[in-house]
C-alpha cells in the first residue's frame, strides 16, 4: 500500500510516516493541499489512499479535497482534524471524503481506515 500524508506539522509528518514504514506501509509526505495535489497529479504508481489534515494555512484540507476529487475522483480521502466540528465532517463528506478521524489518533486505527479506503478505491 502506498498513502500520501497531508499535514503542516512537520512533526507529525515525520511520526506517522515512522509508524506506518515500520508496518511496512510506504508513505510519502506532503506539507501543504497545493503540494498534495501536484504530488497526485504525477503520482505513479498511483496512491491508494491519502490522509489530509482540515486545518492548514493557505488551502485548507476541504478545498484540498475537493481539488483533490477533480484530478482524482476515485482516489479515497480521509480527513484528520484535532479540532472536532460535525459541519467539517458533513462537509468533507458531502465533498466525496471516505472517511473523518480525529487527532490524536491510534495508529491500529489508522491502518484500519487506510486498509478499507485502499480496498475501497480498488474497486
Amino acid at each position: 500500500m502506498h498513502v500520501l500524508i497531508v499535514d503542516d506539522e512537520v512533526e507529525f509528518l515525520s511520526l506517522i510516516q515512522k509508524r506506518l514504514e515500520h508496518r511496512d506501509i510506504k508513505v510519502t509526505t506532503a506539507s501543504s493541499a497545493s503540494d498534495a495535489i501536484r504530488l497526485v497529479q504525477k503520482a505513479d504508481p498511483q496512491f491508494d489512499a491519502v490522509v489530509m489534515d482540515v486545518r492548514m494555512p493557505g488551502m485548507d484540507g476541504l478545498e484540498g479535497l475537493h481539488r483533490m476529487k477533480q484530478v482524482a475522483p476515485r482516489l479515497p480521502v480521509i480527513l484528520l482534524t484535532g479540532h472536532a466540528s460535525l459541519n467539517v465532517a458533513v462537509s468533507g463528506m458531502e465533498l466525496g471524503a471516505f472517511d473523518y478521524l480525529l487527532k490524536p489518533i491510534a495508529i491500529n486505527e489508522l491502518i484500519i481506515k487506510l486498509e478499507d479506503a485502499s480496498r475501497t478505491g480498488a474497486l
